[in-house]
């Protein structure tokens, strides 16, 4: 090759790297992979589903159907691990029309819906392109984005901090794919504001939302013996009744212990959603759609089994199932079904135990429901159905009243006596810290 030649290719290839950042990151290399470093189960159309302390979104999305109007959303969300390269993934799975996305960055957030200055970078997708258009019922990841301010997965500076991923809306979405419950503040702007994702400042996002929308996954380039752990679940898994902006969810709570014990060489994701069943509805419906989502038969590969590095599940369903009637039999079946689909896959299944709602005022609080709940509990228990079992019935349970502790019963978010169905930030840190790490032992090589 003559030199002249070699010039020109150097030349090319920098401007490559130059134009498209994200071209600059190998990613992943020689004993690297992507894992999941954060996930939002998407589970219908807004408004459909059970938000905690929603602000008012009348000024915000005029209707439902025309969802948002050249609008630009600026999300926060809290990577398990963070990693030197990253990809996002929005998903358009419940739309009913293509949904085009330009301006996407992400960045460290500072406060509020500010960005720390000098992290915003742009994404980019297919090789470069600054949009994208998502068909109805599809979903779409960006290429790698270098994230230079990262400078190991274990860098103090960055723990407990979180990501801003700002993306416009081109013209009317169409209904809205989202994850209702996200017990954390992001931002919007008013419709027909325009393109504002470079903005380091959050002036032009005046409005508040404790939903995510669109945005589904973060994953992360890391090494190749990470394990990702799955919460899998309904509300108790997605966090009802924890603390708004508080990450203090059982999963959140087990996070911090785990990376305590293993340090970057886990990271646990949340595919938890609030009013899931195991088994119901059979065919979910984005015309009618059902608060609780898809049921986990449906979801399963999706949220759980496809996540990038996915090694272990940590499973807490059924009681959803029991206040619609259903009956303990057929939970169990449907349970059997889904540990048999994740063996397959490779996946180390742990059975949790239901927390008990014997007292609310709900459909789940009936002797009746108890009873079913009950005999569910005790398959889990003993009939060694799963890879191990997490009793947080034990752990939540008053012993001389069957229902939840009194002192795990107040509602952290809003306040208020609580439902005596999801635990408060107390009893979601005794179901995070009764969970036996060394169940996990043998992913780690007991290191």
């Amino acid at each position: 090759m003559s030199y002249r030649r070699f010039s020109v290719l150097i030349c090319v290839s920098l401007w490559a790297v130059l134009a498209n950042p994200a071209a600059g990151a190998q990613a992943p290399g020689r004993g690297e992979k992507w894992v999941a470093s954060w996930t939002a189960s998407p589970h219908g159309p807004y408004p459909s589903g059970n938000p905690s302390a929603q602000p008012d979104l009348s000024a915000v999305f005029e209707t439902a159907a025309g969802g948002a109007i050249d609008q630009t959303f600026r999300l926060i969300v809290k990577p398990d691990l963070w990693g030197k390269a990253a990809r996002i993934r929005l998903t358009n799975v419940f739309g009913a029309q293509p949904v085009t996305f330009d301006d996407v960055f992400v960045g460290l957030q500072s406060s509020g819906g500010n960005i720390t200055p000098g992290t915003n970078r742009p994404v980019r997708f297919e090789r470069g392109r600054t949009s994208v258009t998502i068909p109805a019922g599809a979903s779409a990841a960006s290429d790698a984005i270098v994230l230079d301010f990262v400078r190991s997965p274990s860098d103090p500076l960055l723990a407990g901090r979180k990501l801003v991923v700002s993306f416009h809306v081109v013209g009317s979405s169409g209904p809205m794919t989202w994850h209702a419950k996200a017990l954390t503040t992001s931002y919007v702007t008013a419709p027909r504001a325009g393109s504002h994702g470079r903005e380091e400042s959050d002036a032009a996002f005046p409005f508040t939302t404790t939903s995510w929308y669109f945005l589904d996954a973060v994953d992360v380039v890391a090494a190749a013996d990470v394990v990702v752990v799955a919460c899998f679940g309904d509300s108790i898994t997605d966090g009802t009744a924890s603390t708004l902006n508080g990450d203090d969810r059982w999963p959140d709570v087990l996070s911090r212990r785990l990376h305590e014990k293993y340090g970057a060489r886990v990271s646990v994701v949340n595919a938890g959603i609030g009013g899931n069943r195991v088994a119901s509805p059979a065919r979910y419906s984005t015309a009618t759609p059902t608060a609780g989502g898809p049921s986990a038969l449906e979801r399963f590969d999706r949220d759980v089994a496809d996540l990038p590095g996915v090694s272990a599940v940590i499973w807490l369903e059924g009681i959803n199932d029991l206040s619609g009637g259903a009956k303990a039999d057929a939970v169990i079946a449907s349970m059997r079904d889904i540990v048999a689909r994740g063996r397959a896959r490779g996946l180390k299944i742990l059975g949790a135990t239901i927390v008990s709602s014997l007292g609310s005022a709900t459909a789940h609080g009936t002797p009746e429901a108890d009873a079913e709940r009950q005999a569910i509990n005790t398959f889990i228990r003993s009939a060694g159905a799963f890879d191990g079992v997490v009793d947080f019935d034990l752990a939540t349970r008053d012993s001389q009243t069957g229902g939840l502790r009194a002192a795990f019963q107040p509602n952290s978010t809003t306040g208020g006596p609580g439902d005596r169905l999801h635990p408060n930030r107390a009893g979601y840190q005794a179901m995070g810290n009764a969970v036996d790490l060394d169940l996990f032992a043998p992913l780690f090589g007991r290191r």
